[in-house]
């Protein structure tokens, strides 16, 4: 059941069979429980009615109803866009008149109402390419952007710390004062150096973890509100 006034997927109290996967044959016991979660869940089945890329769309669209980072007509960049399911909520509502660029180092599908962007943007020219095709400054960075895991929890939280930690440079340097910058991180929080520097650089700062985020998953997004402005350098 979708709720129709916010988008996402409401909560319903009935109870509902669960779907079992039919064969384990040549399958790890990993892949069965991967197999069985993505059969029964509703997000995973509300993206593939609406056409979204991903069940991830979900996520930015609760951060964004209870936040409201996304501007009629603005300027948003996702960064690390592919497969495209934030991209294409961006589209939508942003509406008439935006500019939405998916970025990410790999070719990626079209977005329609997107532009995408194959670009890596640690490359020092990067953000002046980006505002380039924006045509200005942006209102809104998304990054969802995870490394790769390798079950190590200390050593899988430094590595997607060390990614939000870059977006945020990035972010700085192509971000309107007003803006705002979304990050995936994981629990435990952002590390407090960075944490520091969002809290100089943006009016509010805060850790979220949007109802679509899986209740067994270490992921929460770090929100940061009202860019300052440059004046100091990036990240720091």
């Amino acid at each position: 059941m979708t709720d129709k006034k916010k988008g996402s997927i409401a909560n319903t109290s009935g109870r509902k069979l669960k779907v079992m996967v039919k064969t384990a044959r040549g399958r790890t016991v990993g892949q069965v429980r991967w197999l069985q979660r993505q059969l029964n869940d509703p997000y995973v089945k509300e993206a593939q009615s609406r056409g979204y890329r991903s069940r991830a769309a979900f996520k930015l669209i609760e951060l964004d109803d209870k936040h409201k980072l996304i501007r009629k007509g603005g300027r948003i960049v996702d960064l690390g866009a592919a497969p495209g399911g934030w991209t294409q909520v961006a589209v939508e509502r942003a509406g008439t008149g935006a500019t939405v660029v998916g970025l990410d180092i790999n070719p990626m599908e079209p977005v329609p109402g997107a532009e995408i962007l194959q670009l890596d943007f640690l490359t020092e020219d990067a953000p002046e390419k980006l505002k380039a095709v924006m045509g200005g400054e942006a209102d809104v960075v998304l990054s969802d952007m995870a490394a790769p895991a390798t079950g190590h929890r200390a050593t899988d939280h430094m590595k997607i710390m060390a990614l939000c930690e870059t977006a945020l440079m990035f972010a700085e340097e192509v971000l309107k004062p007003g803006g705002a910058f979304v990050c995936k991180v994981q629990r435990g929080g952002t590390e407090a150096q960075l944490l520091n520097a969002m809290k100089k650089n943006f009016k509010s700062v805060a850790h979220v973890k949007p109802p679509a985020s899986r209740a067994d998953s270490a992921e929460m997004y770090v929100v940061a509100l009202g860019f300052r402005g440059r004046s100091e350098a990036p990240g720091g």
